[in-house]
């Protein structure tokens, strides 16, 4: 991580205010826990901006727009983070494109991504997705759930399991978000995996408490994205 002293200041409003967002973030952060810069629906130029600061880790939710970004930023030397839902028909793609996959929330998807894995010669790491709490909207392997699958997950090749990811639901006070980012800790200890996706621009200082090794912020990094006005060209 590149010391804030060593930030030169620049001419340019954008980067001068990414970097603040960003030395804001990273200046707190406990060396367990590290930034995902979540550029989705962000230009290349802000994420290129953000990379001069020190930022190599990014998140995208959108494999097109990924691979576009990828290619404009092909001089650089950065870790792409796949973190949304990740759809069957995507897996390819998502395998040959990102190193690292937050959101494998299935056995049935993770003997997907093994299979197309070992077909195009690659070896993700993977977190996979877990549901703390009642929450229809999102996906994700209950705990018993998952302790059933451990052995089979643990058996397949060609992925790398390194982690849990896990998200909040919508609705829950800080002390109850807290207490579910422990639940995922503590499960991901249990089974000996490092690392813990979770926490994201509402709730990451509950998230470093319990023990958060990646966060996922997107409008803390790169402010709010900019929403086209209907009618808009």
């Amino acid at each position: 991580m590149v010391a804030n002293s060593l930030i030169k200041p620049s001419s340019d409003p954008l980067t001068d205010s990414l970097a603040d967002r960003w030395t804001t973030v990273t200046g707190g952060l406990p060396p367990r826990a590290r930034l995902l810069a979540v550029s989705k629906g962000h230009p290349a130029a802000s994420i290129r901006a953000v990379a001069s600061l020190g930022q190599q880790a990014f998140g995208e939710s959108r494999l097109q727009e990924a691979v576009e970004k990828q290619a404009l930023l092909s001089d650089l030397k950065l870790q792409w983070h796949f973190i949304g839902r990740l759809q069957r028909n995507k897996v390819r793609g998502v395998v040959k494109s990102f190193s690292v996959i937050h959101s494998v929330d299935s056995f049935a998807l993770a003997e997907r991504v093994s299979r197309i894995a070992v077909e195009e010669g690659c070896c993700p790491d993977v977190l996979l997705q877990v549901k703390f709490r009642e929450d229809p909207p999102k996906g994700g392997m209950e705990p018993s759930e998952l302790l059933s699958a451990w052995p089979q997950l643990c058996a397949l090749p060609s992925m790398r399991l390194m982690g849990l990811m896990t998200m909040a639901p919508l609705g829950l006070e800080g002390e109850e978000r807290q207490s579910l980012f422990v639940e995922c800790r503590s499960l991901a200890d249990q089974l000996g995996l490092p690392d813990c996706s979770m926490g994201m621009s509402g709730d990451w200082t509950e998230a470093v408490a319990a023990g958060s090794t990646w966060l996922r912020l997107g409008s803390a990094v790169f402010g709010q994205r900019d929403v086209p006005k209907p009618g808009a060209g």
